[in-house]
């Protein structure tokens, strides 16, 4: 039985001008010679096509964030650290997206969620003349890309809603290029920019508001240097709630009566599976691969995590977690964590699941970096199918002093548990029922306590929990905006 396809589609024109038409490469130096085309070489380096029909919203944020050289901090294939659409999935569900696409507020929010900093406008937000600024703004620079959606009808073009980035901007005609991701269908066209706010003014059926625009640019450093939430486990959405709800409902009662008490309240009503909401972030590389020493790269990337890691054991705060735990014997084992991260390190390393292999073995030792400071190193002997695999893990570590000697201190559950403490709303604690006290827990959290590296960490931390809720309510159309501190 024969079945229809379609290979491509003619280009509409007038009013688009395919790019690579005499005329487009004539708009297109024009453009260059006035610096309106500075973001494109970025963009066309790592221009992609949409992998599904209705994957333009995600292809068009991995071109721009990989474009930022945005690190997405976890992998794509092999040892590769690289933003896919098939890594786009934390406000709403891949097989969704496939199936019905995914709405303005949806990508924007995937894009505050993947570290990059988002300005998002509708058109009823915003002006056809502050829509040119914002295009001349972002195609004059290395540092800012826009990713329009827009209706296609408006162009002559088939299909209806539709995300791609802007490329490049002709001043003297008024024109915008778009980088279509759908690329089996229509190639990168030029189209009038007053034409563009015409098909970007319409009705997104799907949510009843306008479309729009959003500019995205890098942050000042990356995410998530040491802790991040994850919700890859459907899980997250009990732990948000216990955290937005029951968290204030626990230290609102009236035997809540000291630090201490409320620090017990909330760890031992912690959902099961809090560990998998909140992790520390490990580095890993093969063994075999690796220097035996730590490359200047790796080397500085330990000293910040070593240092947010350093700040968090000297916060009030922390101290008053670290007491408690050691009071109802918790204990964190650095070998033990290390041999699931092991595990977790060789799935990323070889692209299969992780309940394939056992670490048989850890050893942790010191190694040294370019100028003699030394590093910590756990490598894991991770077995699979009777083969073995070193796999070491990098691991941050302070030094405290005791009777002993220095003793070195190690990621654990103390200072997570800190940190998302620290993250949690300021108004968490408003219920306290003591004044004193709720004055006391309030100056523990406080921002202006911290220093500046730790404060942007719970900034993040912060930010994630923001959105996370966001989604959860269904809000991320109505809230474009960067989550608030």
């Amino acid at each position: 039985m024969a079945m229809a396809s379609l290979y491509r589609r003619s280009l509409p024109s007038p009013p688009a001008i395919d790019f690579s038409s005499a005329e487009g490469k004539l708009i297109f130096n024009e453009a260059l010679q006035k610096g309106t085309m500075e973001g494109f070489f970025r963009l066309i380096s790592y221009f992609q096509t949409q992998s599904e029909p209705a994957y333009c919203g995600l292809a068009s944020l991995s071109v721009v964030l990989n474009a930022l050289s945005i690190d997405p901090g976890r992998k794509w294939k092999g040892p590769w650290r690289w933003f896919d659409e098939s890594m786009l999935d934390c406000c709403e569900p891949l097989e969704v997206v496939k199936e019905k696409g995914i709405s303005f507020g949806k990508v924007v929010c995937l894009a505050h969620c993947s570290g990059a900093k988002v300005e998002a406008f509708r058109t009823s937000q915003s002006s056809i003349e502050d829509f040119r600024k914002f295009v001349v703004k972002c195609t004059s620079s290395e540092n800012c890309h826009m990713i329009s959606t827009y209706h296609r009808g408006v162009f002559k073009q088939t299909g209806t809603g539709h995300f791609s980035p802007i490329g490049g901007y002709n001043a003297e005609r008024d024109m915008a290029l778009i980088l279509d991701v759908a690329r089996f269908k229509y190639p990168p066209h030029w189209v009038p920019l007053k034409l563009l706010w015409e098909a970007m003014d319409s009705i997104d059926q799907s949510t009843g508001k306008r479309r729009g625009f959003m500019l995205i640019s890098r942050p000042h450093r990356e995410p998530g240097l040491l802790y991040t939430l994850s919700c890859k486990d459907e899980s997250w959405i009990d732990i948000a709630k216990y955290l937005k709800e029951d968290v204030p409902r626990l230290v609102s009662s009236q035997h809540v009566d000291s630090v201490d008490k409320i620090i017990s309240v909330v760890f031992k009503s912690l959902p099961s599976n809090f560990n998998q909401f909140i992790r520390w972030v490990a580095e890993i590389r093969i063994t075999e691969d690796s220097n035996q020493n730590l490359s200047a790269e790796e080397k500085s990337r330990l000293k910040l995590k070593q240092l947010v890691l350093k700040e968090v054991h000297e916060t009030e705060l922390f101290k008053h977690i670290n007491k408690f735990l050691s009071s109802v014997g918790y204990e964190d084992s650095l070998t033990y964590a290390a041999a699931k991260a092991c595990c977790q390190g060789a799935e990323i390393l070889s692209g299969s699941p992780s309940k394939e292999f056992c670490c048989r073995e850890t050893c942790v030792k010191c190694i040294k970096g370019p100028d003699d400071s030394e590093g910590t190193v756990v490598t894991g002997v991770v077995v699979r199918d009777g083969n073995e695999q070193k796999v070491d893990l990098l691991v941050p570590s302070t030094q405290t002093e005791c009777e002993c000697g220095p003793e070195a201190n190690y990621p654990a559950g103390n200072d997570v548990f800190t940190a998302l403490l620290l993250a949690l709303p300021p108004q968490t604690w408003s219920g306290i029922k003591d004044q004193a006290l709720m004055h006391e827990m309030k100056q523990l959290i406080s921002m202006a306590s911290l220093p500046t590296l730790l404060q942007e960490e719970v900034l993040h931390l912060r930010r994630q929990l923001q959105l996370l809720k966001r989604c959860q309510e269904n809000k991320e159309e109505e809230d474009l905006a960067a989550p608030a501190y």
